[in-house]
């Protein structure tokens, strides 16, 4: 499987991209999960868009926030989602990985902060975050706030992909 990855500020991205994006979006959070909530919540504009296509058809994305747009002086990755096709495939693990990577090139000195869906709770800790606070409630599905440190040696990347 050949894939290409690409991250694009919001405003580089044209009508078709971010169509792509937020069907994506959609498909996953609002129909299968089955929550409606604000998905255009005014972050898209502050954000880096990564994404993985595979014969053109966005199947991974996550949005790269800089410092304080979402969590005071840290950055943050949010609405990290794989394609239902392309689950299993270590696909996520590297999304992630890259997401990372992407924002501690970045904003080196910043913590990277997610509000992570508790489910998903030891998947990223074993990608570097570490767990803060008590779970919470968000568009009716359980969260929990998790810290990747600035100073912590980043995981290397798959050159697989």
């Amino acid at each position: 499987m050949e894939y290409n990855w690409l991250n694009t500020p919001f405003d580089a991205l044209d009508a078709a991209q971010l169509y792509d994006l937020l069907r994506l979006r959609q498909d996953i959070f609002v129909v299968e999960q089955n929550c409606a909530y604000p998905d255009l919540d005014g972050l898209d504009q502050h954000a880096w868009h990564m994404r993985c296509l595979q014969n053109g058809a966005v199947v991974a994305y996550q949005r790269c926030l800089p410092p304080a747009i979402s969590y005071p002086g840290c950055s943050s990755l949010g609405r990290v989602v794989v394609a239902a096709e392309a689950r299993g495939t270590g696909l996520g693990r590297e999304l992630v990985a890259r997401g990372i990577h992407f924002n501690r090139q970045q904003w080196p000195q910043a913590d990277i902060v997610i509000g992570a869906q508790a489910y998903l709770l030891d998947f990223y800790s074993s990608l570097g975050f570490a767990g803060e606070g008590e779970p919470y409630l968000e568009d009716g599905i359980l969260h929990v706030h998790m810290r990747y440190p600035a100073q912590q040696q980043a995981g290397a990347l798959s050159n697989s992909r």
